[in-house]
């Protein structure tokens, strides 16, 4: 999902008002991706508290990010709040070490459930969604990532390579070993 001429103006017109210290610029990059950062760490770490903690905090990382250090051309603001939020996830495990069950221990696996998910309206595939969740936490963190950056909150493979600090053709290899394996774990089960 490239951006196009008027996304891209508009995402460097939010970058020099947010230079500026422009609080209406930073309500609206706030604002358009908040529920994505949230569903995004909410994946990661399952609960739903430290989840909306840790998302504030994502967001005053990035205020931070931007009045100290400045924004490249090449990187996008949706792609500067994933790094900070990965970041953020990764700096919470290495806090709690120990305390708190993680997503990726095998002996206790937790089952996740979008919250922005309309159960009611989506009732015939609910049981496909929880199979498919659990499905996912077969696969390796790595695979998961991807998976969820690609496919839940919908980013581009430049801004997974930006987020990841892979490059391009790395992300789309492992994207494709990724669906690979997910799609070996449901052909097994099914």
């Amino acid at each position: 999902m490239n951006l196009s001429i008027i996304e891209k103006f508009k995402e460097n017109s939010i970058k020099d008002r947010l230079k500026n210290r422009d609080q209406s610029a930073f309500e609206d990059l706030y604002n358009k991706n908040i529920d994505d950062i949230y569903r995004f760490i909410y994946f990661k770490i399952g609960k739903k508290d430290d989840a909306s903690d840790l998302s504030s905090l994502v967001f005053l990382k990035t205020w931070e990010h931007i009045q100290k250090n400045s924004i490249s051309n090449k990187e996008t603001l949706r792609g500067l709040v994933y790094k900070i939020a990965r970041h953020v996830v990764i700096d919470y495990y290495r806090s709690n070490k120990g305390e708190n069950l993680s997503l990726d221990d095998e002996n206790n696996k937790i089952d996740v459930v979008d919250e922005k998910y309309d159960i009611e309206s989506e009732m015939s595939s609910q049981a496909d969604f929880g199979d498919l969740m659990s499905q996912m936490m077969e696969l390796k963190n790595e695979y998961r990532e991807i998976l969820l950056m690609r496919f839940v909150n919908e980013l581009s493979l430049d801004e997974i390579s930006d987020i990841t600090g892979k490059k391009k053709i790395n992300v789309r290899v492992l994207l494709h070993r990724a669906v690979k394996a997910l799609k070996e774990i449901v052909e097994k089960e099914n």
